[in-house]
C-alpha cells in the first residue's frame, strides 16, 4: 500500500493517529488489526459502548425517575456484548429465544430480559418461562392466551406487558416505522381499554405495563410527544374502567445517530429529558401515578461504537462516468444499503482524510448490481490492497450478516486501549457447509 501520506485525525468519536502516522480506533492501530483478523472486519470499541449506557444511566438518574434501561439486543448481540450489558446494569429487550439463548450463554441474568416478537412460537414461550426470561411483551391477542396457557401448565406467574400501536408517524425509511396504524405489530390504541378485561381475567398473569415503539433512526423527536400523550390517555382509562394503575411504560427506542458528518442527532441526555418532562406533564394533567419508564436503545448505543475494515481489490474505471473501488466484503456483511438506501462515509487508510481527489462509488464483490455500500464518495486516490474503512456499523451489521454467494461471515473484534480481541472469530468454508446433510436415498 502506499504510505507517502498518512491520515490525519478523524473527527470521529474514538479515533486518532498514533506516533508512526497509521490511524487508530480506540487506540489500536487499524492496519495492525487488519494483519491479525484479515478482512472484512467488524471492529467494535468496548469503552465507546460503556459510555453510551452510562449515558442514559445519567441522564435518567439526573431525573430522578424510576426507570429501566432495555437494550435491544437486535441491534447487535454476542455473548462478550452481553457480558458488557450485566456489567453495566442494563436490562436486555430481545426478539427470539435464539436471542435469549445468546444472551444466556454471556450469562445475562433471565429476570432482566423482556422478549419482544409478533409471531412467538409455543416453544419459543415456553423456553423463555422455563428460562426464567422476567417480561413477555404481548403483542397480539392470541399470544396473551398462549402464553396464559403455558403459565398455567408450568404453574407460574408469568410478566405481561401489552405493546400498544399508538397510530403515530414519524419520518424515517417506511421498513423502519413501527408505531403507525397499519404496523404488524401490537395492538391498536383504541382496542386497548377492552382487551385489558381479558389480561386481567389470566390467573396465571400479571399485569406490568403497557409498551409502544415508533421506529428507528428517528431525529425529529416530536411524535414521541404525541405518543406519550395518547398512551397516557389510556392509562387514565384503564384506571378508570379497572381500578388498576399501570406500572411501567415502555417506550420503545429509535434515537438517531452520526452516519454522515452532516448528521446531527439529538443528544442522548436531550432525548432523555425530553421523555421524562412529555411524561411527567401528561401523567400530572392526567391525575394518574406516574409509571416506572423503559426504553430500549439498541443503534444509540452500539452504532457509533463499531466500523468495518476493507481492502480495496478492483478499481473500476468507466472513463467520464464512474470509478468503483470494489471490497472484499459487500451486502452479506452490510445488507442496509440495498434494504433502505442507508448512507455511510468512509476513509482510506494511510491516505490524507482532508484531501479527496476523485468521486468513486464503493462496491462489493456479490453477483449484485445492487451490491453497492456507498455512492458517490469524495476520497483521495486509491491504490489496490489499499484498506478502507466504513464508520457507523455497529447496529443491525453483524446481526443481519449473510453468507450470500458464499461469503463466510468476517470476524469481530473488540478493542479496550489498545487491547483486541475476538468476540466472534472468522467463518471458514468448512463453517459454511457444516450443517449440511445428503438425503438418504444419495
Amino acid at each position: 500500500m502506499n504510505r507517502e501520506k498518512k491520515n490525519i485525525k478523524i473527527n470521529r468519536e474514538g479515533f486518532s493517529v498514533n506516533a508512526a502516522g497509521n490511524l487508530t480506533f480506540d487506540q489500536c492501530d487499524l492496519e495492525v488489526i487488519s494483519k491479525t483478523y484479515g478482512t472484512p472486519c467488524y471492529v467494535y470499541a468496548e469503552n465507546i459502548i460503556r459510555q453510551r449506557c452510562r449515558e442514559y444511566k445519567e441522564a435518567f438518574s439526573r431525573n430522578r425517575v424510576d426507570h429501566e434501561i432495555l437494550y435491544a439486543s437486535k441491534a447487535f448481540l454476542v455473548k462478550t456484548m452481553a457480558r458488557i450489558l450485566a456489567d453495566e446494569g442494563m436490562s436486555l429487550d430481545v426478539a427470539s429465544a435464539g436471542e435469549i439463548a445468546i444472551a444466556l450463554s454471556g450469562n445475562f441474568p433471565p429476570e432482566r430480559i423482556y422478549f419482544h416478537g409478533n409471531n412467538k412460537s409455543r416453544e419459543e414461550i415456553t423456553y423463555a418461562l422455563e428460562k426464567g426470561v422476567g417480561t413477555l411483551m404481548v403483542d397480539n391477542e392470541a399470544e396473551l392466551a398462549t402464553i396464559a396457557e403455558i403459565a398455567k401448565d408450568l404453574d407460574i406467574q408469568a410478566k405481561v406487558i401489552i405493546r400498544v400501536t399508538p397510530g403515530i408517524d414519524t419520518h424515517t425509511h417506511k421498513h423502519i416505522r413501527t408505531g403507525q396504524v397499519d404496523s404488524k405489530f401490537g395492538i391498536s390504541i383504541d382496542k386497548i381499554p377492552a382487551f385489558m378485561a381479558k389480561v386481567l381475567s389470566q390467573k396465571h398473569l400479571v399485569y406490568e405495563g403497557l409498551h409502544c415503539h415508533l421506529g428507528s433512526q428517528i431525529y425529529d423527536l416530536s411524535p414521541y410527544t404525541l405518543a406519550i400523550e395518547e398512551m397516557v390517555k389510556v392509562i387514565k382509562k384503564i384506571k378508570d374502567l379497572y381500578g388498576i394503575e399501570t406500572p411501567k411504560l415502555d417506550l420503545g427506542g429509535g434515537l438517531g445517530i452520526k452516519y454522515l458528518a452532516s448528521d446531527t442527532p439529538p443528544t442522548i441526555a436531550y432525548f432523555v429529558d425530553l421523555l421524562v418532562k412529555a411524561l411527567r406533564d401528561e401523567v400530572e394533567k392526567q391525575g394518574i401515578a406516574m409509571p416506572k419508564i423503559l426504553i430500549e436503545p439498541g443503534r444509540s448505543i452500539v452504532g457509533e461504537a463499531g466500523i468495518t475494515l476493507y481492502t480495496i481489490g478492483t478499481i473500476k474505471e468507466i472513463p467520464g462516468i464512474k470509478t468503483y473501488l470494489l471490497v472484499d466484503g459487500g451486502m452479506p456483511d452490510n445488507p442496509r444499503p440495498i434494504l433502505y438506501d442507508a448512507k455511510y462515509e468512509a476513509a482510506i487508510l494511510g491516505k490524507p482524510a482532508d484531501a479527496p481527489t476523485e468521486t468513486v462509488t464503493i462496491g462489493g464483490k456479490c453477483c449484485e448490481s445492487g451490491d453497492i455500500l456507498i455512492k458517490d464518495i469524495n476520497l483521495p486516490k486509491a491504490s489496490k490492497e489499499d484498506l478502507l474503512v466504513i464508520f457507523s456499523t455497529g447496529a443491525y451489521h453483524h446481526s443481519m450478516a449473510s453468507n450470500y454467494n458464499g461469503l463466510p461471515k468476517p470476524a469481530v473484534v473488540l478493542v479496550n486501549k489498545g487491547q483486541s480481541g475476538l468476540m466472534v472469530k472468522r467463518e471458514t468454508y468448512a463453517d459454511l457447509v457444516k450443517n449440511d446433510r445428503l438425503p438418504e436415498w444419495f
